[in-house]
């Protein structure tokens, strides 16, 4: 039965998935603008530093003010309504909530909720890839033990990918390289919130108008969010990454085959399986027609003369070759999509992309020559940019993961470009996020450095 007709099913039956949502904003929203489309599925609680923030985002994507005067979740349980409050203890506490969607994009918070999620058997659809990033492995096996779902966000690309790359494997094709694309030339790793906007393609005032977060942009467009979410994808695929960070090859859709076959072969991947970001901009900064920047893509190998035949008989778009094929989505429509993912987890108990493994990692890198006392800012911010490295590499230099990379003192000097490690700043070890970070290592590392 399709994901549809089991919403259906559960709407007739009057039992509906009931969703608690840690977070209200961009991208909750839009995952609240679908909320009321979508049968079967009860929003009843809403958790957020600013309640009435949320509400406001609530009135712009359409709710009816009368569906959010519950006084608790029980009422709003009762009457069928929305109660939108601050005490996400309280949500993810609640014996009815079936499914806590983590929406915050605060990576430190957003493991405090998935371990309190875990530990009230409660089924996790985390938007917060920053936090999957530094500990996603750990937070899957704690999930597991507790008996219940964590999940990657679809919509989000890193879920997205994984669609891609688990419809490929179960076709029978090897995968070759997986990945998104983005908007990238070598500089715009120093990019500040300041310098944004421009190099993103949009005015000051445009940014204004549109109420967006230049910091939040700004970590797409230094290439920390494409390093966070490929390392999402490695760790939930198994896929390899590139030794010394992601290569950015420019290329358009038609040329993603050629460009993503190993440099034995023509291309740029250092071997095969392998995450990768596609550039839609030429080392020159000229824009490349039907690009996927805003998209994702698996190429998959014809290992016999009669498949590659196939591709030929059928007119797939191949390389030179006729042996390696690309198949993608050039878009991704974010929070709009995250209902898979709630149904998903709720009636198929099968997540939509979740680590399996600790292959990939994001260390902090400086933007610029650090010094002591300074504070680094995190992802988008003026000081650090997220690396990707494979997890052996991190674990040998002691990579600070870009996760825990905010609101940290410096303490030694730092070079720009150097990654930074545990010992070049003084963290807060008392975070739940530091501690599951550092019980990751303990028992992941042993097994790296032996394979390696």
């Amino acid at each position: 039965m399709s994901l549809y007709a089991k919403l259906q099913q559960r709407a007739a039956e009057g039992r509906p998935i009931r969703v608690g949502l840690i977070g209200a904003g961009k991208f909750g929203s839009m995952y609240l603008a679908q909320v009321p489309r979508t049968p079967g599925v009860h929003l009843a609680a809403i958790a957020d530093l600013s309640p009435d923030n949320a509400k406001a985002n609530l009135a712009r994507v359409g709710w009816e003010p009368e569906r959010t005067r519950a006084g608790s979740i029980a009422e709003a349980l009762k009457n069928g309504s929305t109660h939108v409050g601050t005490d996400w203890e309280a949500l993810v506490r609640h014996p009815a909530i079936d499914v806590v969607v983590e929406c915050t994009g605060h990576p430190i918070s957003a493991v405090d909720h998935c371990l309190e999620a875990f530990a009230n058997g409660k089924h996790v659809v985390n938007v917060t890839v920053e936090a999957d990033a530094f500990c996603g492995p750990l937070l899957a096996r704690k999930a597991a033990d507790a008996g219940v779902i964590y999940s990657l966000a679809f919509g989000d690309q890193p879920a997205l990918i994984c669609d891609l790359v688990d419809w490929a494997r179960t076709c029978g094709f090897p995968v070759v390289a997986a990945g998104r694309g983005h908007k990238w030339l070598p500089h715009f790793s120093e990019s500040t919130p300041e310098t944004v906007w421009n190099n993103w393609g949009l005015t000051p005032e445009q940014a204004k108008r549109g109420g967006l977060n230049p910091k939040m942009f700004n970590s797409f467009l230094d290439g920390s969010k494409p390093s966070i979410e490929s390392t999402a994808v490695a760790n939930a695929t198994g896929l390899h990454v590139p030794s010394d960070g992601l290569l950015y090859p420019p290329a358009s859709i038609e040329d993603i085959p050629f460009v993503t076959r190993p440099r034995s072969e023509g291309g740029v991947l250092e071997r095969k399986g392998m995450v990768e970001v596609i550039s839609s901009l030429e080392t020159d900064g000229r824009t490349i027609p039907y690009e996927i920047r805003m998209g994702v893509w698996v190429t998959v190998e014809a290992e016999t003369e009669y498949i590659k035949n196939c591709f030929e008989e059928y007119k797939a778009h191949t390389d030179p070759s006729g042996r390696y094929f690309t198949l993608y989505k050039r878009w991704h429509l974010i929070g709009l999509e995250v209902g898979m993912s709630v149904a998903s987890v709720a009636l198929r108990g099968e997540a939509t992309g979740v680590a399996t493994c600790w292959n990939a990692d994001v260390v902090a890198t400086a933007k610029r020559d650090l010094q002591p006392g300074e504070m680094l800012d995190g992802e988008g911010g003026y000081t650090v940019w997220g690396k990707l490295l494979p997890a052996e590499t991190s674990v040998r230099l002691g990579g600070l993961p870009l996760g825990l990379a905010h609101d940290v003192k410096v303490v030694r000097p730092v070079k720009k470009g150097q990654s930074l490690s545990w010992s070049d700043v003084a963290m807060d070890t008392s975070t739940h996020a530091y501690k599951i970070r550092r019980e990751m290592e303990s028992l992941f590392a042993p097994r790296l450095l032996k394979a390696a």
